[in-house]
């Protein structure tokens, strides 16, 4: 679709959009078990082509235009950012939980006075880390709405077990080590204008 021609159109909707559904921050599998724990989201992107003054292509991907909703609601079915867990021996989905609550515009939503919403998740890059023990997962960057949470889960059935607040958001990867006998989850946090941070936490 050509933005700027005169029988163009304005775009195409793409879903999950260019930056992909589960392709950026990975996977992690437990390799005693088998199950793969897989991060994903949906947002939808509008794409189109259109002419770069600073390229020499005929014609580049064109962004810019507004992804539309229904009165200020998705056009999709959430959850919009989740985890879900596979086990790898048979190919089936054990289970799903969203990376996130509800966002207040949706949650407060007029249309939906009354109405009993499940957690949605947000649209955002989850990290997750599987121990011996448990399932970590972050609420994520990269998408609207996200709070500095890291959550532990508990691997076979999805429950959240914990939740703790982080200084800032997540920005790298969870990973673990341990240091005189003790194991130790750490993270880099970072954005808003704050400086970043290497963040660790002692298992019990």
């Amino acid at each position: 679709s050509l933005a700027d021609a005169d029988d163009g159109t304005r775009g195409v909707l793409a879903l999950p959009s260019a930056t992909g559904g589960a392709n950026w921050e990975g996977a992690a599998i437990d390799p005693e078990t088998g199950i793969l724990y897989v991060p994903s989201r949906t947002a939808l992107a509008v794409m189109s082509l259109g002419k770069d003054e600073n390229s020499d292509l005929d014609y580049s991907a064109a962004f810019g235009v507004r992804v539309p909703r229904v009165q200020g609601l998705e056009i999709v079915k959430p959850p919009y950012g989740r985890v879900t867990a596979i086990d790898m021996n048979s190919g089936d989905h054990l289970w799903m939980i969203a990376n996130a609550d509800t966002p207040d515009r949706i949650a407060n939503h007029r249309l939906l006075e009354g109405v009993d919403i499940e957690r949605t998740g947000i649209p955002t890059r989850s990290g997750v880390l599987v121990t011996k023990t448990l399932l970590f997962v972050t609420e994520g960057t990269g998408g609207p709405g996200a709070r500095p949470l890291f959550r532990a889960v508990d691997k076979q059935t999805g429950e959240i077990l914990t939740e703790i607040e982080l200084p800032n958001l997540q920005t790298g990867l969870p990973f673990t080590y341990e240091h005189e006998g003790t194991q130790y989850v750490a993270m880099f946090t970072g954005g808003g204008g704050r400086p970043a941070e290497l963040v660790a936490y002692a298992l019990p």
